[in-house]
Parts: C-alpha cells; structure tokens; sequence
C-alpha cells in the first residue's frame, strides 16, 4: 500500500519540476464511535488507519495538515502531525476561499486535509473544477484522493484506498 501511494504521489506531482504545483492529499476522517454524540472519536479500526496514513505518508515531505474542529478529524491526521513535526490546523468545513488560501501559503509544497463524507469529494471536486466525485457513503472511510494543482480548477488527481 505504501508503495502504491508513492507511484501515486509521483505520478501526480512529476510536473513539479516544470510548474509551482502544490500537491493536496485529502481524507474523509478514519472509522469513528457509534457513542451517539456530536463529536464522538475514533474506534479501534480508526486509530490503526490513522497509523497506517502516517507510515504511507512518512516519506513525504508535508508543508501543513489541517483538519475539521472535530475530534474523528484531528485523530486521524494527528500522528501525522506528530510524526512529521507540524502543528495541525483546523479549519471549519465550508469556509469560504479555503483553498485558495492554502495555495496562496503552500506553493509547491504538500497539505493535508482531513474532513468528512461530504466535504472531502466537495474540494477535490473544487480543485480539480469538475464534479467527478459525490458526497462519500458513510461506511467509506477509505478513501484517499491526491490532487496536484498550480491553478484552482485545473488539477490532477489520483484516488486510492488506503
């Protein structure tokens, strides 16, 4: 698995060379609690994928993480940010110009996204400028999309299960 997202990565980014791309990698968080709360965190089956994100991504230089204010989305990146020495960010999940100003601070460089079901595919869509993906099943929680871009709307992406 981990090598499939590295010939991903790659295969996205190899025009990095030639333009100020900036690569996104964004996930819907990883499996969380039926505990009946609002902000419940994560179950046993999430905490090992959100290891598992850290050891695929422990190769790639990472700029900035951000996630939702949620905890499911926190824990799903926060051994990442860990791992990898940055702060997470949090962000809130319609935030007008979102994107655009994390291209603006990230030329060329990696973030990550962590979000949900519904706002995930909304972004890569965003980044992309195509509605190529729907708002995830809430079963998925395995989904990974790699989008490299230097304008908004005109990106490429890759979307692997990890």
């Amino acid at each position: 698995m981990k090598k499939l997202l590295i010939i991903a990565i790659l295969l996205v980014g190899v025009t990095q060379m030639y333009a100020q791309q900036t690569t996104f990698i964004l996930m819907r968080h990883a499996e969380k609690v039926a505990d009946g709360t609002k902000d419940p965190g994560l179950t046993e089956e999430g905490t090992a994928r959100s290891m598992r994100l850290k050891e695929m991504l422990s190769e790639q230089p990472v700029a900035a993480i951000f996630s939702t204010p949620y905890q499911r989305t926190k824990l799903t990146v926060t051994p990442l940010a860990e791992a990898k020495g940055v702060s997470l960010q949090v962000y809130q999940p319609f935030q007008e110009g979102f994107l655009e100003q994390l291209m603006a601070a990230y030329p060329g460089q990696t973030v990550v996204v962590s979000g949900h079901s519904n706002t995930i595919p909304m972004l890569v869509n965003k980044l992309i400028g195509e509605e190529k993906y729907e708002q995830l099943d809430e079963s998925d929680y395995n989904d990974l999309y790699i989008v490299t871009v230097d304008q908004l709307g005109e990106g490429t992406d890759v979307h692997i299960n990890y």
